[in-house]
């Protein structure tokens, strides 16, 4: 599909758009399990939250001295990649 160039293509297109939505009949096997897209919410706000929980951690230990391989240790990386993933969100 081309895009509409000139005011009386960019009009007919909205027509075209407006009865498309005014006539939409929804199917069945395409709509989304409320319940699940509920679910997948959830897990990505709680995975947010924890993830600025270590964020917050990740600072307090390069706050007491603690050495990024020991970090590393900690969340199950080697004390590089540690370094590598946090130490801009922690400077």
């Amino acid at each position: 599909m081309t895009m509409p160039r000139s005011v009386d293509e960019i009009l007919a297109h909205a027509d075209q758009l407006a009865a498309k939505f005014e006539n939409y009949e929804p199917d069945p096997a395409h709509e989304l399990d409320a319940n699940a897209v509920a679910l997948l919410r959830e897990a990505v706000t709680q995975r947010s939250a924890a993830e600025r929980h270590v964020i917050d951690a990740v600072r307090a230990a390069r706050e007491a001295g603690i050495s990024w391989s020991a970090i590393g240790s900690f969340l199950g990386t080697s004390g590089e990649a540690a370094r590598q993933r946090y130490a801009n969100k922690v400077a």
